[in-house]
């Protein structure tokens, strides 16, 4: 019997780690230059919490959610995005009481039940920025422009910036009114999944990837034309912030996000892939989320960059990491005292320097050649009567038990 990972997951490999590595140490260090602080939340949180949260119509909510039951019947989701997880575990454990905003950053799994295919997995690793407690325009600007860093430092240059608000409870019924008038009227512009979409919500027929919707949409009213003076007044300062951190963006009418706890700011960076694959992060504001969790009124801000994604924006690139070289490799003659021999490394081990020795029995001809594939920057070669240091260009004989304080000397 043959095990394989299950559809729709994948094995990072250890060729594949350095990449994987500075991808996400690379938002790890600019989040914390920015003054965000990490969290954590479980793989698994109550079904509700997604079910409130996302709309019962949305794709995440009717077709892509891992749901169980627990041998107490409570019903149970895996994590299929961490906006709501986050905003739980700030309610839950007090931190609307802290100094607002609260700034946080996660890269962990996501699990959503979908089509499974280049850069989207069922089980996915997502890395998500929020700053919750604030409405400023300048935490919306400073988001986004967070994520432009993160690429800029990783050498990505082939993407696009989309922006678009979508209003919120003041102004956005009264638009939706107006964008159903304009479907009523314009019937064969929707396919089967656009009306299915709009007759849960009817901003969800831009999320249609079907060019030919697409095209007939771009008649349909935008939201721009609708928006309150508040919500104009706040996008005009985000646009203009963004501007002064020379952060370059394209305007999209027809930009929403696929779950209904945004309002605003909208905002996806656009990859180099093609078609559906091609949003490598996607976020915006969502000001009602913690209200419908049973908080206090609470703007937030924030967004979701697959790490998969982000690696194959770095490999279209030829963007390369390199594994860490090992410093020392020990050469263990036959007739050696081994157990010395790695007692030393073990030293060297606990002070910060690489090691590694033979553990299949090889002999010292097969021990030289496993130094080479090492890609070892040195070696120690122990034998009966000592042991040769070579690290660089210097070279010394000492005894066994002088091996590491000659190289930590």
């Amino acid at each position: 019997m043959k095990f394989q990972a299950p559809r729709g997951t994948h094995d990072v490999l250890p060729s594949e780690q350095p990449l994987w590595q500075l991808a996400t140490g690379t938002l790890a260090e600019v989040a914390e230059t920015y003054g965000y602080r990490r969290i954590q939340t479980p793989v698994f949180e109550d079904a509700e919490l997604f079910l409130r949260t996302s709309g019962e119509g949305s794709d995440l909510v009717q077709k892509e959610m891992y749901l169980f039951e627990d041998r107490g019947g409570r019903e149970l989701a895996l994590r299929p995005e961490a906006t709501a997880p986050i905003c739980r575990a700030y309610l839950d454990h007090g931190l609307h009481r802290e100094p607002q905003p609260v700034k946080l950053y996660t890269q962990a799994t996501m699990y959503r039940y979908a089509a499974p295919q280049k850069g989207r997995y069922r089980e996915h690793w997502q890395q998500s920025v929020e700053a919750i407690g604030s409405d400023d325009p300048a935490i919306d600007a400073e988001v986004i422009q967070l994520y432009h860093e993160v690429l800029r430092r990783l050498g990505v240059t082939q993407f696009a910036l989309r922006l678009n608000s979508i209003g919120d409870r003041e102004c956005r019924p009264a638009y939706v009114a107006r964008l159903g008038e304009w479907l009523d009227a314009h019937p064969d512009a929707l396919d089967d999944e656009a009306r299915q979409k709009r007759a849960t919500s009817p901003l969800r027929v831009f999320d249609v990837k079907s060019a030919d919707v697409q095209a007939a949409l771009a008649e349909a009213p935008t939201i721009g034309e609708s928006l309150c003076e508040a919500c104009a007044e706040h996008f005009a300062q985000v646009r203009a912030l963004l501007d002064a951190y020379g952060v370059g963006y394209t305007l999209d009418a027809t930009l929403v996000r696929g779950l209904d706890y945004y309002t605003r700011t909208t905002f996806e960076f656009i990859g180099p892939e093609e078609g559906s694959q091609s949003t490598i992060c996607g976020g915006g504001r969502y000001d009602y989320l913690v209200e419908e969790i049973g908080g206090p009124p609470t703007p937030g801000i924030g967004f979701g960059a697959g790490v998969e994604r982000l690696i194959m924006a770095l490999e279209h690139e030829s963007i390369s990491a390199e594994q860490r070289a090992l410093d020392l490799f020990f050469l263990i003659e036959p007739d050696a005292d081994r157990t010395a021999a790695l007692a030393e490394m073990a030293k060297l081990r606990a002070a910060g320097v690489s090691c590694d020795a033979d553990y299949a029995g090889r002999s010292l001809k097969g021990q030289r050649t496993q130094l080479a594939r090492s890609g070892a920057l040195g070696f120690v070669h122990v034998r009966a009567g000592g042991a040769t240091v070579k690290r660089r260009d210097d070279e010394r004989d000492v005894s066994v038990d002088e091996v590491a304080v000659t190289v930590l000397g």
